[in-house]
């Protein structure tokens, strides 16, 4: 038995209302928002306490599994697992299956539930309360961390305070959606009522025993989705035919809303969840003019003003009130105070088949050795920025419909080509002729850069035919 808490970080979110710098194959926990780490960085960074902590379970899902790992490398935070979900089935799920996860490894497992894409302070306040629920929940309760509201927030969920409960923790009165204004501003007056945060502390075992009195059908298909769980590399895929069989359900409306065990901890750290991008200007210090400014930018006469960008200079005059986010390929401008409302247009940028992909892929693509920017596309060719990180090498493959020139513009560049090796440094080029097998590898110590352009009938990335692959991805 162990005294120490499993964190479980849950890391398959989409993000869609901080469009367009978050997408569906970068979203917002792997972006840098606040500071030089991510929000799935800083997320592992408050769980290096040792004493307090086992290594933290991840769930995720299979397309961002290198990403997840390399960033839990990058911060010296060693993973307990990393659990690749095959669809999104929303928390109930997600949760019973790391539950089930946990207990085969210790049948006393405590879970602290977490996001990965929220902005926590990490002080003695926040591990304080960490420990109290901890406790409560050693003692059987399944408590959710209620954050005392500071203003009437109609972007989040709300729950009602109820009796006290020894250890801390109180009973939950009940949950409330999200609410207008005027039911905010009332809760707020009132008092009595914290935002639900998400966040949960729970013994495993309390946990599968209510989701399999309250939530069957999540429960057997977590069950066994891990117990016919297959390893892959680093990474445990639960298994897609059972998952898949699971209600799209969360832990809310599955468990916390029925059982007779639920608990709600008031707690007064700061937090945000960084939901819309209004939410990411008030978790930044504006300057003295009300504005947060991400990147290159120069704002004029302009007041309470959130700016982003990752691609062109912006430049904003006269303005309040005012969103401005750049990616390379797509800008949003808006009323700050209505950012809640990007979700809903990036639903209808989805349903337009001219638009959909904006809302899934970057011109930056990342993969567990690098990336690439798509530069240029046109009839029959394309030129794209290929990125190898140190020690890093691209699968030994081969492509049906077109050939490329690679052109190196940094860094040193070893070329497999139908068996022979050449080394490439700045400047220099070579041929890949259609048909060729062939590999890209990076034997140097700062990352690689080159032009690949490609000329060919047909461009797409799924005319790959991998032979052989560091990371698993054969054929």
């Amino acid at each position: 038995m162990t005294s120490k808490i499993v964190p479980v970080i849950l890391a398959g979110g989409q993000g869609a209302r901080l469009w367009p710098i978050s997408r569906a194959t970068r979203p917002k926990q792997f972006i840098k928002l606040m500071g030089n780490q991510s929000l799935f960085q800083q997320s592992l960074e408050r769980l290096k306490g040792a004493a307090r902590y086992e290594a933290p379970i991840v769930l995720t899902n299979a397309e961002y599994r290198f990403v997840v790992a390399e960033q839990a490398q990058e911060t010296g935070v060693a993973l307990g697992a990393i659990l690749l979900e095959p669809v999104a089935r929303n928390t109930a799920v997600a949760i019973a299956s790391a539950a089930y996860f946990a207990l085969e490894q210790d049948e006393n497992a405590l879970l602290h539930i977490l996001a990965s894409d929220h902005a926590i302070t990490a002080d003695d306040l926040y591990f304080g309360t960490v420990d109290t629920a901890a406790a409560a929940a050693r003692d059987g309760w399944l408590v959710t961390f209620g954050i005392v509201p500071t203003s009437p927030e109609t972007g989040y969920g709300y729950i009602a305070v109820g009796d006290s409960l020894p250890n801390g923790v109180s009973k939950i009165g009940r949950f409330v959606e999200k609410p207008d204004l005027a039911k905010a501003e009332a809760f707020l007056a009132e008092g009595g009522y914290v935002w639900n945060s998400g966040m949960f502390m729970v013994a495993a075992r309390t946990f599968i025993a209510e989701c399999e009195t309250l939530a069957l059908a999540t429960a057997e298909a977590a069950r066994r989705a891990v117990e016919l769980a297959k390893s892959d590399l680093d990474f445990v895929r639960l298994d897609s035919a059972a998952f898949e069989r699971a209600p799209s359900i969360s832990v809310d409306y599955a468990i916390f809303e029925k059982t007779s065990k639920a608990a709600v901890l008031p707690v007064s750290f700061a937090w945000s969840d960084l939901g819309s991008w209004d939410a990411v200007w008030a978790a930044h210090r504006p300057d003295a003019f009300g504005n947060v400014v991400i990147g290159s930018a120069l704002l004029s006469n302009t007041t309470n003003a959130m700016v982003m960008t990752n691609s062109a200079h912006v430049m904003v005059d006269g303005l309040d009130d005012i969103a401005v986010i750049a990616s390379e390929d797509a800008i949003f401008v808006g009323r700050l105070s209505q950012a809640q409302r990007v979700g809903d247009l990036v639903k209808a940028l989805k349903a337009n088949p001219a638009t959909q992909a904006l809302t899934e892929t970057h011109q930056t693509s990342y993969r567990p050795w690098g990336g690439y920017s798509t530069v240029l596309m046109a009839d029959r060719f394309q030129v794209k920025r290929l990125f190898v990180k140190p020690g890093k090498k691209l699968s030994l493959q081969k492509h049906f419909h077109r050939s490329e020139h690679w052109v190196v513009v940094k860094g040193t560049a070893e070329v497999t080509i139908d068996g022979q090796v050449s080394v490439l440094s700045e400047n220099q080029s070579i041929y890949l002729p259609l048909g060729c097998t062939h590999r890209l590898t990076n034997p140097g110590k700062i990352e690689l850069q080159l032009i690949e352009v490609q000329t060919g009938s047909y461009l797409g990335e799924d005319d790959i035919v991998r032979t052989e692959d560091d990371f698993g991805r054969i054929g």
